[in-house]
């Protein structure tokens, strides 16, 4: 199950925000945003590790004011993950926030003042290795851009993008990612695909106010996944009106689905029928809970009967097929022994558990022979 994805991915550019690579042959990063009021120091920080236990390997905050600013150099210090500070109009807060450590700038340099306030903090960025991320978004596009085309569209995007990408070429400055936001699925997929053949940065892909959790997920599932497939994309970011947790999830889950990055536990499961021989949907809510914590990659199949169940647990590392009056668990693809539906979920974890462990051993062991 673990084969390699058929994805080519674009070439671009490769930076560094923080200590993860983005772009080049990089692996997409997943990353996530704080919901929380900046100056609340300690909720931010609660959430920021939160965010990065769940698997984000970056951590947007947004810093509106100067105070924040401040708030936002006491939560650098208190985590360990890349942070993205998020800044519109005063270019004060950009050097600020470089001096107390930011990995990456979210800014688009067109609307932080003058030519003279564009220049300091891109010599700033410049002079500490921090890159930038120029973020366009089809709700907040520049008054004439909005004129021009009467409404936003894919080019007005693009065109938007392109403005800002002049002034950072023009300072000579090329460690930018960039990302083209839209809530529209076709404006935003249109959007990337056309900036994709203009420039060779790395692209941070998102499906702005995409919607609640389930519809949100949806949405950015069909328009993020449309641009990987295509091998468009060097970052992604959920965005739901939800936990900000959850998007990390949905990420990872879309990352493995394309076969992109491999982290956790893959199930395989069947939606269940009259066939099944234990509850199939009782059990694959339990172990989902339970198992979150491992991050060794496996593909567990938890199939209800015996129609497809042998075929599917064979290609997976630990395999369920329901059948009377015991279940029989497969292990790497072969019979191995069977479960009873008592206590069912107690002994798939412990199963899954141990596989985990002896996948982390043989990982550890060829590192240590390299």
């Amino acid at each position: 199950m673990h084969s390699e994805s058929p994805i080519k991915r674009r070439k671009s550019r490769q930076i560094m925000v923080g200590n993860v690579p983005v772009g080049g042959d990089a692996p997409i990063a997943v990353q996530s945003m704080t919901n929380t009021d900046t100056h609340d120091v300690a909720a931010t920080v609660e959430q920021v590790n939160r965010i990065h236990s769940a698997g984000a390997d970056i951590v947007r905050v947004s810093v509106p004011t100067l105070e924040a600013a401040d708030a936002f150099g006491e939560i650098r210090k208190q985590v360990s993950v890349p942070l993205v500070a998020d800044i519109h109009f005063d270019y004060r807060i950009a050097l600020k926030v470089a001096d107390l450590g930011v990995d990456c700038l979210r800014i688009n340099p067109g609307n932080i003042g003058r030519d003279k306030r564009i220049r300091a903090v891109v010599d700033k960025a410049r002079d500490l290795g921090i890159p930038i991320r120029i973020g366009v978004n089809a709700g907040s596009l520049e008054k004439e851009i909005q004129k021009k085309y009467g409404e936003p569209t894919p080019e007005a995007l693009v065109e938007s993008a392109m403005r800002h990408v002049d002034i950072l070429d023009k300072l000579n400055f090329p460690d930018f990612k960039v990302s083209v936001k839209a809530s529209d699925v076709f404006m935003a997929v249109g959007a990337y695909r056309q900036l994709a053949s203009k420039i060779d940065q790395p692209l941070h892909l998102g499906i702005t106010e995409a919607g609640g959790l389930r519809s949100g997920t949806v949405k950015s599932a069909v328009g993020l996944g449309a641009l990987l497939l295509d091998g468009i994309g060097d970052t992604i970011r959920i965005s739901l009106a939800a936990d900000p947790v959850e998007e990390v999830k949905v990420g990872w889950d879309l990352l493995r689905s394309l076969k992109l990055r491999s982290k956790g536990v893959n199930f395989i499961a069947c939606p269940s029928c009259s066939r099944q021989n234990f509850d199939v949907i009782k059990t694959m809510n339990e172990l989902e809970m339970r198992v979150e914590d491992i991050t060794v990659p496996l593909d567990v199949a938890v199939i209800g009967c015996v129609v497809n169940g042998p075929g599917e647990a064979k290609e997976a590392d630990l395999g369920l097929a329901g059948g009377s009056p015991s279940n029989l668990v497969y292990v790497d693809g072969q019979p191995s022994t069977k479960f009873s539906n008592e206590n069912l979920v107690d002994s798939l974890e412990r199963l899954i558990r141990a596989k985990a462990e002896e996948k982390l051993k043989a990982e550890k062991n060829i590192i240590a022979k390299s």
